[in-house]
């Protein structure tokens, strides 16, 4: 066994190893709360959640949110590096933030008129709209990049990235204070008695809604992120780094 000596080598390797570690915790977490704890829920009385969620719910939030936030620093690292090596340089970042936070501000107000109610209340309706805003955000992301000289590798990770960070925005911006809210309403109704907040479920659901949608995203999200080293779909592989 030979250890490599270059720092860049090193770096790059543990960066991607720390990155994967990170998501499988933070999408592990997202998985957890979409397959098991929903229907979980349903199946609790008002009493027994009194008692269980604001045990269960802070831990499994803490891994959950903390995990995002190593899988977007590890990742971004990462992109920042091999951008230096390619011909696109680092002008591609400018339209990935561009891109991918205004789609998270689109989404963000898909969900609140999804709340309101309106056309968008049918969960089918909302789910097409985001589509396409992804849609749409990818296309344009990634074809800016590819006429800037990018590879393959920073063009997948161009659009696989953006979508986690639509998806660590939903876990930040919605998800989280969301659920802050909810576990402490919920704690204050199970030791005092006292009636539930009159908006928890509007809270309850826009939460949901965030969560069912970052489940949604992850998919093309790991496509991509698994596209950029081993799919050439926009061109040739880069082999190394």
């Amino acid at each position: 066994m030979t250890w490599p000596q270059d720092w860049q080598t090193n770096l790059t390797f543990f960066l991607r190893w720390g990155h994967l570690i990170a998501g499988i915790t933070w999408i592990g977490m997202l998985y957890f709360f979409n397959l098991v704890n929903v229907n979980f829920q349903k199946q609790l009385d008002a009493g027994t959640k009194g008692k269980v969620n604001p045990i269960l719910m802070p831990s499994a939030l803490w891994w959950f949110r903390w995990g995002a936030v190593a899988t977007l620093l590890t990742g971004f690292i990462y992109y920042v590096i091999i951008l230096g090596t390619e011909e696109s340089g680092h002008r591609p970042l400018m339209w990935f933030f561009i891109g991918w936070l205004l789609a998270f501000v689109l989404i963000a107000g898909l969900l609140r008129a999804a709340i309101a109610g309106g056309f968008l209340k049918d969960g089918r309706v909302y789910a097409v709209a985001v589509a396409a805003i992804v849609f749409v955000v990818a296309y344009v992301v990634g074809d800016l990049t590819r006429k800037m000289g990018a590879s393959n590798r920073s063009i997948a990770i161009a659009i696989g990235g953006g979508l986690g960070l639509v998806m660590f925005m939903n876990v930040w911006m919605i998800i989280w204070p969301l659920q802050k809210k909810m576990i402490a309403a919920t704690r204050a109704t199970a030791e005092s008695g006292a009636a539930a907040p009159a908006d928890m479920p509007k809270w309850a659901r826009r939460a949901f809604l965030a969560s069912r949608t970052n489940a949604w995203l992850s998919i093309p999200m790991l496509f991509f992120m698994g596209a950029a080293s081993h799919f050439p779909i926009f061109g040739t592989l880069v082999v190394g780094t």
